[in-house]
């Protein structure tokens, strides 16, 4: 990975803090985004300590607001910077219905839109230093949500449930990513996403005593963070997949998701809503 250079979100714990650490272990210039710039600071003085080597800078973004994902995008493309890899790695869990700043549903809007958004405003700059990659932290967790994704509740108002509301935002992550290796040259850019296995981070620890019951039971049986990382990295370095594009990942492998993750007509539908909700043309 030596120059090259890739921006991480999601980038000061679990799997994108470990993802962020090995690329710069490999030679990357690693960029990370994150919420809180004291916090990003901090992870970036320990990579590096530890590997030897520090990111290239730390910018600041609530993925909860549009607004300030448009000011990340405009702060990078500013930059001299090229942009090989894009890891859209942030996300939430939600016990509790909430709304973004934007007036969507927190997870819906965090996991969903903000790399959506985000990921078109790059695309020049990926353009500009192809090859490039995108890799997106999607999750088998897209299984919960039974049937195909339902067009006339994305923001979950009519019906809303933690488990199924998040995995129609990891579904949403898996269209997104089957449509936008459909629009992509892979001799240019190549877009693929992953399962990284239930891992022992984090997420939704902020979601009240029974989601810490449950990440607590649920801890010894979960893999490492590190572990959790291999297949992001995997697809933003490894030369054999340099081609793949539109997949789904599991443990370096391809991994079939389940049927409603497997529909063309819904990955372009889910595009052309998305595009209109954040203002960009479809």
């Amino acid at each position: 990975m030596k120059g090259k250079t890739c921006l991480v979100t999601g980038a000061t714990s679990g799997i994108g803090k470990a993802a962020a650490a090995e690329l710069v272990r490999r030679g990357a210039d690693v960029v990370i985004a994150c919420r809180s710039r004291e916090k990003g600071e901090r992870v970036a003085a320990e990579i590096e300590r530890t590997a030897g080597r520090p990111p290239v800078d730390v910018l600041v973004a609530d993925f909860a607001s549009l607004d300030q994902v448009r000011g990340l995008a405009e702060t990078y493309l500013r930059s001299d910077r090229p942009l090989h890899v894009l890891v859209n790695n942030a996300g939430v869990v939600m016990q509790r219905r909430t709304e973004t700043i934007d007036g969507h549903e927190t997870m819906f809007g965090v996991n969903h839109l903000a790399p959506f958004l985000l990921t078109n405003l790059l695309r020049p700059r990926l353009e500009e230093s192809a090859p490039a990659r995108v890799v997106g932290t999607a999750s088998d967790a897209h299984r919960w949500e039974r049937k195909r994704l339902d067009f006339e509740d994305l923001d979950a108002r009519k019906k809303f449930g933690p488990m199924v509301t998040y995995g129609r935002s990891k579904l949403s992550n898996i269209l997104f990513t089957r449509e936008l290796g459909r629009r992509l040259d892979p001799a240019k850019i190549t877009a693929n996403c992953l399962h990284p296995g239930f891992v022992a981070s984090d997420l939704g620890l902020n979601n009240g005593m029974v989601a810490r019951v449950v990440f607590a039971v649920g801890r010894p049986f979960a893999r490492t963070v590190e572990k959790g990382a291999e297949t992001v990295v995997y697809l933003a370095s490894a030369p054999e997949v340099a081609r793949s594009t539109g997949g789904y990942f599991m443990d370096c492998k391809p991994h079939k998701p389940n049927f409603a993750a497997s529909h063309d007509e819904d990955a372009q539908r889910l595009w052309d809503v998305s595009a209109r909700i954040v203002g960009l043309p479809a």
